[in-house]
């Protein structure tokens, strides 16, 4: 075999072992899974109910782990109570908060409530419409869960 054509076959040999490399760590490269996203509606005045959405939220921030997913608790009509100064589960609300979970209250159902933001617990949000939040989250593909 004469040089050129020794250094023709060596180029090959070299380009196809490189290609197959980058072949194998690209296959074995960690694929990046999409952020789960749920919604989850509290609308029950409930104690044991608003407990268990907390419960949830906690147990899929457990399982997936906290980083991996986006989590909003929705509270509207009777669940409203969930988020009050008052409420018995203002402590597990503040921690649920604190760890990531998205706390939103109903404006219009505080409007027929007659409750003011300062009738609600520091650090959660507000939206015009709880249901019309939900139904927003479910069309853009968020899981729904109502405990």
């Amino acid at each position: 075999m004469n040089r050129r054509n020794l250094l023709a076959s060596l180029a090959s040999t070299t380009a196809i072992a490189l290609l197959a490399g980058l072949s194998t760590a690209a296959a074995q490269a960690p694929s990046a899974a999409p952020r789960s996203k749920v919604v989850i509606q509290v609308s029950d005045g409930e104690t044991a109910k608003w407990n268990l959405a907390l419960n949830n939220a906690r147990n899929i921030q457990a399982d997936l782990g906290a980083a991996n997913v986006d989590i909003e608790i929705v509270a509207y009509g009777p669940g409203i109570g969930m988020l009050k100064l008052d409420s018995p589960v203002a402590n597990r609300v503040g921690e649920a908060s604190a760890d990531g979970v998205k706390i939103l209250a109903c404006e219009n159902t505080m409007k027929g409530q007659k409750l003011a933001r300062s009738d609600m617990l520091t650090g959660i949000g507000y939206v015009g419409a709880g249901v019309v939040e939900i139904m927003q989250r479910q069309q853009q593909g968020w899981s729904y869960l109502r405990p």
